[in-house]
């Protein structure tokens, strides 16, 4: 299949046919990306909270050069959260901070180098689902660094400002249906992993979206891992996230320093994870969101949402 160019998916949700629309979203296949917002990462702030202690050391002592290697291990993505959009992605995988020596309580994205305010990211999500009203994303905060209760309510508050009425309110994953986003206007799911959320409506808990991790570089190892967690995926009760992405370990960063994530593990794994990612369903059994790594490699949204027209056909197979 060629790769799609521009924002040839920016409406791909409300182009599926109603059969689609109707059928629970954790039936459908989403295109997702892991570590969402490292398409830009500050070399001149410190290094995160999120960094283990000797490479917080290593950043001082080398400070901008460590740094510059730092960004090729840090950087998964390589869209903007628009590009990301208009490409199909649909679920986000944020990681947030504060500034630990920064007054007042603004948060940034963070992978190991700070990136963009967190409020700047959402702004321009915003602004792409003003334009497109039948689009429905899913933030997914899973990480915090360096938060404080205050830090917290700032952060549920500013989502709660950004998208309003959009926000879905928490209720049974089964009954949500693209209809019924439709219908109610809502437009964004956030899930929120941590206690100061609970019992906010527009928050959803982290138990309703499991992402289980590999933590692998093989490639065989993580088809194995996602296969296993595919079957033992809940029946009721939640989405679920297959993160077909490779992770290195400290060694694989030593080994690959100068060339960096993309060059050294992603690209040349990428064939593999993406005849896994070719050969799979949604539905009852079957995938829900998947993310990767580098999105624009390959047509990686594009082949997810595809996957989609799997359950077409298996409908007009019954009625035979």
């Amino acid at each position: 299949m060629a790769a799609r160019i521009g924002n040839v998916n920016a409406d791909w949700m409300g182009s599926l046919p109603s059969k689609l629309s109707a059928m629970p979203l954790k039936h459908l296949a989403v295109p997702g990306s892991h570590d969402s917002f490292t398409f830009w990462v500050d070399v001149h702030a410190p290094v995160g909270p999120d960094q283990k202690t000797y490479v917080k050391y290593l950043a001082t002592i080398f400070s901008v050069l460590a740094k510059k290697v730092m960004v090729k291990w840090s950087m998964t993505q390589n869209l903007t959260f628009k590009e990301q959009l208009d490409a199909g992605i649909r679920y986000f995988d944020l990681r947030v901070s504060s500034k630990p020596d920064e007054p007042g309580n603004e948060l940034y994205f963070i992978h190991g180098l700070f990136g963009h305010k967190v409020r700047d990211g959402l702004l321009e999500i915003n602004f792409f689902l003003v334009r497109h009203r039948k689009e429905v994303i899913f933030l997914d905060f899973n990480h915090y660094y360096a938060m404080e209760t205050e830090h917290h309510v700032y952060l549920i508050n500013m989502l709660q400002e950004v998208f309003g009425s959009k926000l879905c309110t928490n209720s049974a994953v089964e009954n949500i249906t693209l209809d019924y986003l439709w219908e109610k206007k809502y437009q964004v799911i956030v899930f929120y992993h941590h206690p100061s959320a609970r019992g906010i409506p527009s928050m959803w808990p982290g138990n309703k979206i499991p992402a289980p991790w590999a933590n692998t570089t093989e490639p065989t190892k993580l088809i194995q891992f996602l296969e296993t967690t595919l079957k033992e995926r809940a029946q009721q009760g939640s989405f679920h996230v297959s993160q077909a992405i490779l992770t290195p370990k400290v060694n694989t960063v030593a080994k690959g320093l100068v060339w960096g994530l993309r060059n050294y593990l992603v690209e040349r794994n990428l064939p593999t994870i993406m005849s896994w990612v070719e050969a799979q369903k949604p539905g009852v059994d079957g995938v829900n969101i998947i993310t990767s790594d580098f999105v624009e490699l390959t047509d990686f949204a594009s082949i997810v949402i595809k996957l989609n027209n799997l359950l077409l056909s298996e409908q007009d197979h019954k009625r035979r």
